[in-house]
């Protein structure tokens, strides 16, 4: 399971550039005017054998100065309660001010680990001046400069020391962790009343460390498998937050925890950039998706050519990913929820699908022998033996050919979709590897 990594601050001290150089990205717009990052920014950072997540939080554009506190102290407030380390960054340049002693204040009294980076120090003799950070009461500063990657070695190495351990062992890892995430609104507490009823049969609530998710265990109808907490299951925190970057962070957090994923779209609002942002968290961690279109029974046509323009749509915004189940269900009248259920299950199934060596050689070498690679620089590409690796995360393919550095992405696309064509890995992603034979 992933640490979460939250970088906050006051705008214009580097937090995206910082997260595009720890993720090793360049997703996060930067410039010069305060107030550039609007979205949330969510990465994947790898150091010394451990993974972990980064968001970069940044989000205020507002005039009044008044509101520009109050956003940053929300943010704060999420991120001390969605995170694991946070990242609290100040300019060496600009020194200390009123809004980074009142950030401070807030984190010293978090019980969460904070590590304070004293960005902008592009030389030497700039480290003098981070004495006068002492002052916020957050320990010894680090010196950075976020452009240029100095000591940010140094930073990985500290933020890699903060993290505590991970799920305890109660969670059967053979039992399905399915999670329901979406935008706020979109009907994640009401799938989640409706699955949980009165006359539930839930055996425990199993919480990890303080800030990771609490999985209830469902067994009913047939079904075993844990709910991972979203918004619902979980008690409402006290902090009035700023719904999006909540959700976001919430997200994060389900689905990095989960093995397959139920989005939940708005019917009466069709797919938005929030769910596509969410879409794409769900592909990087490389988890199951159940796409359940939410609301049915508010919507007047319910034609099947509604039905298909709908479907379409979504495929098309979500593609080149396009091998999911898409539900149109409503919780508040239980329609079609316990399909949900069912579908879910279903994707597990098929994360954990082996196809034999020698049925897949028997369909794939004759369609490959038809479709070859497309030769490159007068060179022939031949494949002659492919396998399923063994013991993988998500089902994991390799093909062995004599020059593996020409096959393109197309071909791989290509290869993915004609193994979803022969047999069943529908809504889980497939990796595709072409090694040297």
């Amino acid at each position: 399971m992933a640490n979460l990594v939250a970088i906050v601050g006051r705008p214009n001290v580097g937090k995206s550039t910082l997260f595009n150089r720890l993720t090793q990205t360049r997703h996060a717009i930067v410039s010069e005017q305060a107030g550039t990052t609007r979205d949330r920014q969510y990465g994947k950072c790898e150091w010394g054998n451990k993974e972990f997540s980064v968001v970069d939080t940044g989000g205020w554009v507002v005039n009044s100065d008044d509101i520009f506190e109050e956003e940053i102290r929300k943010q704060v407030l999420i991120a001390i309660e969605e995170s694991d380390v946070i990242l609290f960054m100040v300019d060496i340049k600009t020194g200390v001010t009123d809004l980074d002693m009142q950030v401070a204040q807030i984190l010293r009294g978090a019980k969460i680990p904070t590590i304070l980076c004293c960005n902008k120090v592009d030389s030497n003799e700039l480290r003098y001046y981070s004495a006068e950070f002492y002052s916020l009461g957050l320990g010894d500063p680090m010196c950075i400069s976020a452009s240029t990657g100095s000591g940010t070695g140094d930073l990985l190495d500290l933020i890699t020391t903060k993290f505590t351990k991970d799920l305890s062992d109660i969670i059967e890892e053979d039992i399905p962790r399915i999670a329901v995430v979406g935008r706020p609104n979109a009907g994640k507490s009401s799938i989640i009343n409706a699955f949980l009823d009165d006359e539930r049969n839930v055996v425990t609530d199993i919480a990890g460390t303080t800030r990771d998710s609490i999985y209830t265990k469902y067994d009913k109808f047939g079904f075993d498998f844990y709910l991972v907490d979203t918004a619902g299951i979980r008690k409402k925190n006290k902090v009035n937050e700023d719904l999006e970057y909540y959700s976001v962070m919430r997200s994060i957090r389900a689905i990095e925890n989960s093995d397959v994923c139920i989005l939940m779209i708005d019917a009466t609002r069709g797919i938005e950039a929030q769910d596509i942002n969410i879409f794409q968290i769900i592909q990087k961690n490389q988890k199951g998706l159940v796409v359940v279109v939410n609301k049915w029974d508010l919507v007047e046509d319910k034609s099947k050519e509604a039905i298909k323009y709908f479907e379409d749509t979504i495929r098309l915004r979500l593609a080149p990913f396009t091998d999911f189940t898409i539900i149109f269900a409503s919780a508040t009248t239980k329609q079609r929820i316990y399909r949900v259920l069912e579908e879910a299950k279903n994707t597990y199934k098929s994360r954990v699908n082996r196809v034999p060596t020698h049925k897949l050689n028997e369909v794939m070498l004759p369609i490959i022998e038809a479709t070859p690679p497309p030769s490159l620089k007068g060179k022939y590409i031949k494949i002659k033996y492919c396998m399923q690796l063994p013991s993988t995360y998500v089902p994991s393919f390799v093909f062995y050919a004599n020059l593996p550095q020409y096959v393109k992405e197309p071909y791989r696309r290509f290869l993915e979709n004609q193994i979803r064509a022969h047999w069943s890995f529908t809504g889980t992603p497939i990796n595709i590897y072409i090694r040297q034979k």
